[in-house]
């Protein structure tokens, strides 16, 4: 197999970064919470009714995600307001997730027989 000359393999750091952020993402929990913050920052509390989750776990996904850079927050007055923090990884998780919900309702569909009159 020929190798694009212009093209580069990713460093060893690179990759490992790339790994963790992946392997984050890997939970579906964290996985809902940022397609949930991809439409609009929120709340912890928000969030736990949103993703079905227990706010103490919602709060500790948070954390990790936060960690990790990918989510951040602010102060307002006594609650911490959430958001994403890198929109190039919302856009990697809309396009799977979206595709893969395409998929799904594409196999849902009754399929109609070739020369079936209707």
């Amino acid at each position: 197999m020929v190798q694009d000359v212009g093209f580069q393999d990713p460093s060893a750091e690179v990759l490992a970064a790339a790994a963790t952020t992946f392997g984050l993402l890997s939970s579906a929990a964290r996985l809902h919470i940022v397609w949930a913050l991809a439409e609009g920052e929120s709340d912890v509390s928000g969030l736990a009714l949103r993703v079905g989750g227990a706010l103490p776990a919602v709060s500790q996904h948070l954390a990790k995600l936060k960690l990790a850079g990918l989510v951040r927050s602010r102060r307002e007055g006594r609650r911490q307001v959430y958001f994403v923090d890198d929109p190039d990884v919302v856009t990697v998780v809309q396009s799977m997730v979206g595709r893969l919900a395409e998929q799904a309702a594409e196999s849902d569909r009754p399929r109609r027989l070739r020369g079936a009159g209707g």
